[in-house]
């Protein structure tokens, strides 16, 4: 299986959270077939350290609901990266994967840690 590498902290979180949908979607292979699951794993980390440009800290918002009337939450980044700062990057990169079958299946394939990858 084919592995990919990417660190959060040296690009800004959509950049490169657009390189690492084109490599788990496999685009950056000469035979990429829309339908085909790769072989590819990817994996992300330092996600602690996540680069946003500009107020994205205080004004970015996240959102989730529980299925009930009124039940709308809402977390600002900064506090979403004091909870569990992996979950700003599988956002980020469930976004700009294809809204089809597939997206599960590719986000299982992404592995994102919080400081420099444990040694194996």
């Amino acid at each position: 299986m084919e592995t990919h590498i990417f660190d959060a902290s040296t690009e800004p979180l959509g950049r490169m959270a657009a390189k690492v949908a084109v490599v788990l979607m496999g685009k950056h292979r000469p035979a990429f077939e829309k339908h085909r699951k790769e072989p590819i794993r990817v994996i992300v980390t330092e996600s602690d350290r996540i680069l946003l440009t500009g107020k994205k800290w205080k004004s970015k918002t996240y959102y989730r609901h529980s299925g009930y009337i009124g039940n709308l939450k809402a977390i600002s980044a900064e506090a979403m990266r004091l909870r569990d700062s992996r979950e700003i990057v599988r956002r980020a990169v469930s976004g700009m994967l294809p809204k089809n079958k597939l997206r599960n299946t590719l986000l299982k394939r992404l592995t994102i840690y919080r400081k420099t990858m444990p040694e194996a």
